[in-house]
């Protein structure tokens, strides 16, 4: 049925759920589970390259970007490591697995990793808090994913 699912995770909590119903399909299906987590400045939890803090003190330009690497490089780490122990526990449950974090636009690039994977289905969740203004507003990847992956969409709420 499957041979290759992506779960597309972030730094939210829907993430676990996410990771377990792709493992779950995984293992029932024997498919390869690829954990993709997509680093993007609007994810949950990332460093504010604005914070009004450091706008206010001229000439501190480099130390201000200093500080914000220091932050990015944090949260790109914790990124990682969260697709690592996803990538463990998918390897200890005997499904062949592998992680991959990028920088870019979630939508986009969950998509254009699925086709050169060549993915048969893509979980990921969805954000329930959204309205219909914010999501117009600000989007939604699951929308955007749901619309233009090249293979199956299982959302997760």
């Amino acid at each position: 049925m499957f041979d290759k699912i992506i779960a597309a995770t972030d730094s939210s909590k829907a993430s676990k759920r996410v990771f377990e119903k792709a493992l779950n399909l995984a293992k029932l299906t024997g498919a390869s589970l690829m954990v993709l987590h997509v680093l993007c400045p609007d994810e949950e939890g990332c460093p504010d390259p604005l914070d009004p803090l450091e706008v206010y003190y001229p000439g501190k330009d480099k130390e201000a970007a200093e500080r914000y690497q220091k932050k990015w490089e944090k949260f790109s780490q914790q990124g990682l490591e969260m697709v690592q122990s996803f990538v463990a526990k998918a390897t200890a449950a005997g499904v062949s697995a592998e992680c991959n974090q990028i920088s870019g636009e979630p939508g986009q690039t969950i998509c254009e990793i699925a086709h050169t994977w060549k993915a048969d289905l893509i979980v990921i969740g969805r954000r329930r808090w959204l309205s219909g203004l914010e999501r117009l507003v600000l989007g939604s990847v699951s929308n955007y994913v749901l619309h233009h992956a090249s293979c199956s969409v299982l959302t997760v709420q």
